[in-house]
């Protein structure tokens, strides 16, 4: 009887041990640069320089923007819809997408994301978008388009 229990639980204790291996998180991908900025143009919006904070995990990459433009009026958190697109050296590129925002005070400056794109592998190198619009909000239903004016500083965002 007491070989028979000891058994079970062992086989218990393998299961269990089996199953948090399942369930354990992901680890985090690098991301070297993680921060990069780059110079957008966003007409009567504003322009100048944007810092961009990039995490990634499995296929998933996000990206978190501070961007060069400034409200006119006070905006609520998570109001304003927003894309990146960042060009891949090594594939098609990447659009990042979401609808996450601090509330921003009138006159403030955009604080985006993190917006998501499913996509990203390992081996990608990301940086700006110039073949059209590269950043894009709509903020109470008025669009405001970003043209990249430069490359991302230090580098582009490399997933390994």
């Amino acid at each position: 009887m007491r070989r028979s229990t000891l058994g079970a639980a062992g086989a218990l204790a393998a299961g269990l041990a089996a199953a948090s291996l399942a369930f354990a998180p992901t680890a985090s991908a690098a991301v070297s640069p993680g921060t990069a900025t780059a110079t957008y143009d966003c007409g009567s919006w504003g322009g100048g320089t944007a810092t961009l904070t990039m995490t990634h995990s499995g296929t998933t990459g996000q990206v978190s923007i501070t961007a060069p433009v400034t409200t006119p009026i006070a905006v609520g958190a998570d109001t304003i819809s927003s894309s990146l697109i960042l060009d891949n050296a090594t594939g098609p590129d990447r659009t990042f997408t979401g609808k996450k925002n601090p509330a921003i005070p009138a006159g403030g400056t955009a604080k985006l994301g993190p917006l998501t794109a499913t996509n990203v592998v390992a081996g990608d190198s990301l940086n700006s978008y110039f073949a059209g619009v590269a950043l894009k909000l709509v903020i109470f239903g008025v669009t405001v388009n970003c043209d990249a004016v430069t490359s991302q500083s230090p580098g582009p965002f490399v997933i390994s």
